[in-house]
């Protein structure tokens, strides 16, 4: 099988396989579509001393204009997923690359509330998990950690089970499943429909469509909500800093923790309207803001 298996990809563009449509390429690339072919390439990397660097939805990350050192392995054909039911829940079973819309709508069509925490959630559920993502309504669930019973990390040259409770959850964050590579997740409910989940969504993603800019190229939320009480995009608009822009990188007049692309931006432009946040809100509130976003590639080299 390995014979059959394309090497990765010369330097290759990632402004495509990210939200906000910035940033350079990878040295190397690939999409593998199974652990074997994780396997496979992770065994490429090792015997072509380079770091690798896994991509999955690209909601949440900010990719350097300079580019990303080594392989990057997207998980975009990740995509397949089961669904049963099992001691009267709702089981399914999903790669990482599956988009959190994709598990959004099996919930729906049981009339499951994780459809409405899920609603509007941009990324993979591979993400998800990463991250713990999840929104600041006080519903339940609310996170991801609320319906993750398992996950299988790729460990080198293993498959690791790894159950709920052996994962530290937090807020935006989990640890405890690293190092590796979050392949596959596992995740239930209770069967037991609530008839009014349908015209709930519908009302969430009304009011997501006019408080968010769902139609621009952005992250979602940029930073994370202070352990003081606060929320970022509220302190963000006492600044003054709604559409505060540096190159074609600017603050959503929508929802002041949003940075959009205008159409020409650079990673650069979104890290530095990112700093000019921090400072400013440290100035008039001293409360120092901790983004969500992860930066990735040679940042040491802008």
């Amino acid at each position: 099988m390995k014979a059959q298996m394309k090497d990765p990809c010369r330097s290759y563009s990632l402004s495509g396989l990210n939200s906000w449509k910035v940033g350079g390429s990878a040295d190397f690339f690939c999409q593998p579509e199974n652990k074997e072919e994780i396997f496979y390439y992770l065994q490429w990397a090792k015997k072509q001393n380079v770091p690798v660097t896994f991509l999955g939805g690209g909601t949440n990350v900010l990719i350097s204009d300079s580019g990303v050192e080594g392989l990057v392995i997207g998980l975009q054909k990740l995509n397949t997923f089961k669904e049963w039911e099992e001691n009267g829940r709702l089981c399914i079973s999903a790669l990482a690359g599956v988009s959190k819309a994709r598990i959004m709508q099996i919930f729906l069509r049981h009339k499951l509330p994780p459809a409405l925490f899920l609603c509007g959630l941009p990324g993979d559920v591979g993400g998800g998990v990463v991250m713990n993502a999840g929104v600041g309504q006080d519903i339940s669930p609310k996170e991801f950690k609320d319906i993750v019973d398992w996950v299988k990390v790729i460990r080198e040259d293993k498959l690791i089970l790894i159950h709920h409770e052996g994962i530290q959850w937090e807020y935006r964050s989990s640890k405890g499943w690293s190092p590796g590579l979050i392949y596959e997740v596992g995740m239930s409910w209770p069967i037991d429909p609530s008839q009014d989940v349908p015209e709930r969504l519908k009302e969430m993603a009304l009011k997501r469509t006019q408080s968010q800019p769902l139609q621009s190229a952005s992250c979602g939320s940029v930073f994370k909500n202070p352990s003081t009480g606060e929320k970022s995009g509220a302190l963000i608009e006492q600044c003054g800093l709604k559409e505060y822009q540096i190159g074609q990188a600017c603050i959503s007049k929508k929802h002041a923790n949003f940075i959009v692309n205008m159409g020409g931006a650079t990673a650069m432009d979104i890290h530095r309207l990112i700093q000019h946040v921090q400072k400013t809100v440290k100035e008039k509130f001293n409360i120092l803001l901790e983004p969500e976003v992860k930066h990735i590639g040679r940042w040491n080299q802008n």
